[in-house]
């Protein structure tokens, strides 16, 4: 059989590939999923069948003749093989019939007894099965004619052969429990040595980092008010480069001393384990709810942060993974290309989009909408320093209307430019912060110390370009695993 691989970006369209190469002959081996489908990209599928070899098809008419004719032949030799191997079988046995005949009675009894001796002594029941004598009688062994010494020795190498068996079964058994148990000792030495091994590399590794360390009083810093001590100085070092801002570093330090137990400060992992908690607990995160109540969804923000991007995520979430009905209105006339975006992911997720000019038809789109459970608004981007265009946007939210108000930032913005964005935003009454474009940050610290200082939730971290896939809701832990160890993609 040959294997051959096809793919599609439906199982079906991949199947189809194989059989009109190989038409209905083709078996179905393994069949997977390369690639999701999104709304960006087709989904991609594998397909591995297996196909009779064409030097494993049945031959022609012509071949199929000769072939019977070997098949024949081979019989013809197998018979007579087996012919040969019964007239060689009557030979021997009349070979050693006349070799009994040459044997008298006596010779017999005293092999049977020396056979029935040997087979006391191997199964420890000497004494039980006593040697019998047939006299002095002279009777002679007649061909096909069975005796009742013949009887007895083949009943006594009967016994002997399963005695036999029965202790080799036995030598065997205690072989292989031998065996198993050198097998399991060698195993637990190894495990046990492997485990020294890597008690000792740990030790190895402390004493690095102390030796690395030994310089921390010189370049650590100088704060009468907080003395970090040396063992504290890789993760010191790691939070700082992660951008987080060194009066929120500081004070996580001091939490740290303050309450991390002396017995924690003796291993470095222990350190960084209760370090992780302590971020955890200090970034606020808003969980995405549950309830399918109408929500009214604004993204606000500068330009090219990827607001709408994010709301196309949204809508995607919202409408194909929650089955709500989703709609949209775009307040965005500035940049050329706004309308067509979302207009092309409408048309695929088939949902009703409509444009916004003015704050008088605001009203009448949100009431066109009123059936949907989910409304999502886009906005134009505007500098953080023009704040009379940012002025413009709360002439939207003057009406009944509970609007929540998620103001979209990029994670590659240093620090000092995203508080002044959140100031500029933050006349709209900002509800929570959607962070986009993690993955290509190196540093996620500036995250952390914006939410802290502002107190607000976060509710989105937008990690790619794949719709909806790319955008996951928040969370402490996540947030926190990144500014110690980097980003890690969740959907790779």
């Amino acid at each position: 059989m040959k294997l051959y691989t096809y793919g599609g970006s439906t199982p079906n369209e991949a199947l189809k590939k194989a059989q009109a190469d190989h038409g209905d002959e083709a078996l179905v081996v393994e069949n997977k999923e390369i690639r999701k489908q999104t709304l960006n990209s087709p989904g991609l599928y594998e397909v591995v069948v297996a196909v009779r070899d064409e030097s494993e098809k049945t031959p022609k008419a012509e071949p199929q003749i000769k072939e019977a004719q070997s098949n024949q032949i081979k019989k013809t030799n197998s018979m007579q093989e087996r012919l040969d191997a019964i007239v060689q079988k009557e030979i021997e046995r009349k070979k050693l019939q006349k070799k009994m005949e040459i044997f008298s009675d006596d010779s017999v009894s005293l092999m049977l007894s020396n056979a029935v001796r040997e087979i006391s002594e191997i199964s420890g029941q000497e004494g039980l099965i006593k040697n019998e004598t047939l006299g002095n009688k002279d009777i002679t062994y007649k061909p096909g004619i069975k005796s009742m010494n013949q009887d007895l020795s083949e009943k006594s190498l009967i016994e002997r052969s399963l005695t036999e068996k029965t202790l080799n079964d036995r030598i065997d058994s205690k072989i292989q429990e031998r065996q198993m148990a050198k097998t399991a000792s060698t195993n637990f030495a190894g495990v046990e040595e492997v485990r020294s091994i890597k008690l000792e590399l740990d030790k190895l590794n402390d004493k690095m980092k102390l030796i690395q360390n030994m310089v921390w009083e010189a370049s650590g810093p100088n704060d009468e008010n907080l003395q970090i001590p040396h063992e504290f100085a890789e993760i010191y070092r790691i939070t700082k480069n992660s951008g987080i801002a060194k009066a929120h570093l500081d004070s996580i330090m001091k939490l740290s001393l303050d309450l991390m137990p002396l017995k924690m400060r003796e291993n470095s992992l222990t350190i960084k384990r209760y370090f992780r908690e302590v971020l955890r607990k200090m970034i606020l995160c808003r969980p995405e709810s549950k309830d399918m109540t109408k929500k009214i969804i604004m993204l606000v923000g500068p330009t090219g942060v990827g607001k709408t991007t994010a709301l196309a995520k949204l809508a995607a979430r919202f409408s194909l993974e929650k089955k709500a009905k989703v709609g949209i209105i775009t307040l965005d006339s500035y940049r050329i290309g706004a309308l067509e975006q979302l207009q092309w992911y409408a048309d695929r997720m088939r949902i009703s989009i409509q444009m916004v000019m003015a704050s008088e038809d605001f009203l009448k789109a949100l009431d066109s909408l009123r059936h949907c459970d989910y409304i999502l608004i886009d906005t134009a981007g505007h500098s953080q320093n023009d704040s009379e265009k940012i002025a413009q946007i709360k002439n939207f939210l003057q009406n009944d209307y509970k609007i929540s108000i998620h103001l979209v930032m990029s994670a590659t913005t240093k620090l000092e430019d995203l508080r002044d964005i959140y100031d500029a935003f933050n006349i709209l009454n900002i509800d929570t912060l959607i962070f986009s474009k993690i993955d290509e940050s190196k540093t996620l610290g500036n995250i952390f110390s914006l939410a802290y200082e502002t107190k607000k939730p976060i509710s989105y971290f937008s990690i790619g370009q794949e719709v909806p896939v790319d955008l996951i809701v928040a969370s402490n832990e996540a947030l926190a695993d990144w500014i110690l160890d980097g980003f890690v993609n969740p959907n790779k």
